[in-house]
């Protein structure tokens, strides 16, 4: 498995996104903050950042269905805490509707909306693209 930029795969991280019943309208043109994780099939799996000021939108993390439990999406995350890192983000923040104890495991705390900063709450992924009933998450990266 290698892990890459994801710039060169917009259509198969729109299709591995949309199997996954994750969102793809609001991708930006360019994917060059999403990392996608390959092999000799192609692309297998991807995550994506969001920049906004000091803080960043961890998203879009998937792994295709027949290469769960491998540790990839542990990769791939890891792969986008290192770029936000790099950016120099101080917190990065998520919405998910089915993987909080997953991403509890990975450092990841459980937080109301309304601590999440207004750069971030203003993105597509908080104002209409995301239910309300999803559940918000936050890490404090080490710079």
């Amino acid at each position: 498995m290698e892990i890459q930029t994801a710039d060169k795969h917009r259509a198969t991280v729109v299709t591995l996104l949309k199997a996954e019943k994750l969102l793809t309208d609001d991708l930006p043109e360019s994917l060059e903050n999403f990392v996608v994780a390959t092999d000799a099939e192609g692309v297998i799996g991807v995550a994506g950042l969001e920049v906004y000021g000091q803080y960043g939108l961890l998203r879009s993390v998937a792994v295709r269905a027949d290469k769960r439990d491998r540790g990839i999406a542990k990769e791939l995350i890891k792969e986008i805490e290192a770029l936000a890192t790099g950016k120099g983000l101080t917190e990065l923040f998520l919405l998910t509707e089915t993987a909080s104890v997953y991403f509890g495991r990975k450092g990841y705390e459980q937080i109301s909306r309304a601590e999440v900063p207004a750069e971030v709450q203003a993105s597509s992924e908080f104002s209409y693209a995301c239910p309300q009933s999803a559940i918000v998450m936050k890490k404090k990266l080490t710079l």
